[in-house]
């Protein structure tokens, strides 16, 4: 016999525990509300614990942390991503937020004037949902990778760990981004390396330590300011600029740059020069490919982002989306950043209980 899905009445779920998820908790938690966050890790902070081994932030501590509880590491550094991880556990621990983890949401649509939201043997129903997925849920790889020839070792920075999970002989990363010249850098101290992709440029390193302009960038760069969007749809052309690195250092790291992979011919990689390149490995270093089509709302533009100002959704009340890039400021996909636009969803949530009868900004703000 089949069992019957348990069912939990809220006001809000809040699909996701990384920084977007908890940071939402918070503010949902110091409005009172009936709320739950669903993760699909098994720990909290594990998103972060699975990226390769020297991964550190982009943004130094001062700009890291989630509302009320700073970053607990010397304000210029740049936190390792278990430290990131672990205070993402420790912040969900000290404001005691209701995730249940291990829950993958496989479906959200609309129910009896709220949303219903499926998760393994679990339905949830709410009058507001928070997506706090970001944007980043499948590795890109190129179709053409396909035809490598098999010898050669491939695999997505998602699964790249330490230079010691490689055989040996030359690599190929590709993407110039910061991830992708981060592992590039940290490969060639060790053997031969070529990095492909398109410059994207760089922040200087005093912008980045520098409070002021951070202070700047979230109230002057936003989506509501003619600068703000031309740096978004730069950004979406060109991605995010280099942070620690700058050309000339990827250089002197030994890293030899190369034109952007076009495809692959007699199994090797194909450069836009028409070159073919003899290596041993490929790092594929291209990002990721949002997908939200567990989400049955017509809410999502022709390449399939969501419409939403600021995160509020104006065909579906009631209905949020969270720590997306840009979302309003260059740092809202950020730990330190997306506060302020979870601070924003919960100002809205709060009009939005005002203006209805009933209890739901007065419930009790937790449940198991």
């Amino acid at each position: 016999m089949t069992p019957q899905p348990s069912e939990h009445q809220l006001d809000t779920v809040v699909v996701g525990g990384g920084q977007a998820g908890l940071a939402m908790g918070y503010y949902l938690a110091t409005q009172h509300r009936k709320f739950v966050i669903l993760e699909a890790a098994t720990r909290v902070g594990d998103t972060w614990r699975n990226r390769w081994d020297s991964l550190r932030l982009f943004t130094p501590a001062f700009h890291s942390g989630l509302p009320a509880m700073p970053f607990p590491a010397p304000g210029h550094s740049f936190p390792t991503k278990d430290q990131t991880a672990d205070y993402l556990e420790a912040y969900a621990s000290r404001f005691q937020l209701p995730i249940h983890l291990k829950r993958r949401v496989q479906s959200l649509a609309r129910h009896d004037g709220g949303y219903l939201v499926h998760a393994g043997n679990e339905q949830y129903t709410a009058e507001h949902v928070v997506v706090a997925t970001g944007p980043y849920h499948h590795p890109h790889i190129p179709s053409f990778a396909a035809a490598l020839d098999p010898t050669i070792t491939q695999l997505h920075s998602s699964q790249y760990r330490s230079p010691d999970q490689l055989p040996a002989g030359d690599v190929l990363v590709v993407g110039a981004g910061n991830s992708g010249a981060e592992i590039a850098v940290e490969l060639a101290a060790t053997r031969r390396t070529h990095l492909a992709g398109p410059e994207v440029g760089h922040a200087p390193i005093w912008l980045i330590h520098n409070r002021f302009s951070l202070w700047l960038a979230d109230h002057l760069l936003t989506v509501d300011s003619r600068l703000g969007r031309r740096m978004r749809d730069t950004r979406h052309r060109r991605g995010d600029p280099l942070v620690r690195l700058k050309p000339a250092d990827i250089l002197a790291a030994g890293v030899q740059r190369v034109p952007r992979v076009e495809g692959v011919a007699d199994g090797r990689p194909q450069l836009a020069d028409g070159r073919l390149l003899e290596v041993a490995v490929v790092v594929w270093a291209t990002g990721y490919r949002p997908d939200f089509g567990w989400i049955h709302l017509p809410v999502f533009d022709d390449a399939g982002n969501p419409i939403h100002h600021r995160g509020v959704v104006a065909a579906a009340p009631g209905l949020y989306f969270l720590g997306l890039p840009f979302q309003y400021t260059p740092t809202s996909d950020h730990v330190g950043g997306v506060g302020r636009d979870a601070r924003h969803i919960a100002h809205h949530l709060a009009a939005q209980s005002r203006r209805q009868p009933g209890p739901a900004a007065s419930t009790p703000s937790r449940t198991w």
